[in-house]
């Protein structure tokens, strides 16, 4: 889960998680604040740590107001889901090297419950989302959650990803 007011921005490659793979962006990331008043305000280090962790109940810039506490990211894996189940074509990451696309389910949850869900879609061959998510703050997160996925996988698109 990540706080739904973070923009992350870049991989935050010192941060001091135990375990930073199995944060809800795939990693640790900077960024910086867009609740109403604090927008584009950057976080301490400390406070950077609750803004990727979502549920940052105790922040001074969480609005009272707000549709969403915290956002999940799923992978769902590739277009080629039913390939990759049989074995074929897999690089061991749930990806087909030749893979269409990556689809992501997400959650925002308020008092730890849903809100809103569904899912988001990057397509590989022409290195673009099909289908995204109308808050750019959700967007941006999806694309940092791709970019992990792709690098925990091993794969060159890297890079970051075009809305």
């Amino acid at each position: 889960m990540a706080c739904p007011f973070f923009m992350p921005v870049e991989k935050l490659e010192n941060g001091a998680w135990p375990h930073p793979a199995r944060l809800p962006l795939g990693c640790g990331w900077s960024g910086c604040c867009t609740a109403p008043g604090h927008e584009g305000e950057v976080p301490s280090a400390q406070e950077l740590q609750e803004c990727n962790l979502g549920y940052a109940l105790g922040c001074g810039r969480l609005p009272k107001e707000r549709a969403w506490d915290a956002v999940r990211f799923f992978v769902m894996g590739s277009g080629d889901a039913a390939k990759d189940k049989r074995g074929e074509r897999s690089d061991g990451c749930g990806l087909g090297f030749e893979s269409s696309s990556v689809q992501f389910r997400y959650v925002c949850e308020r008092d730890y419950l849903p809100v809103e869900h569904g899912s988001v879609e990057f397509e590989m061959k022409s290195k673009r989302w099909v289908r995204s998510h109308a808050d750019a703050r959700v967007q941006r997160m999806a694309e940092c959650c791709l970019e992990s996925y792709l690098a925990k996988c091993g794969r060159s698109e890297t890079r970051r990803v075009a809305s």
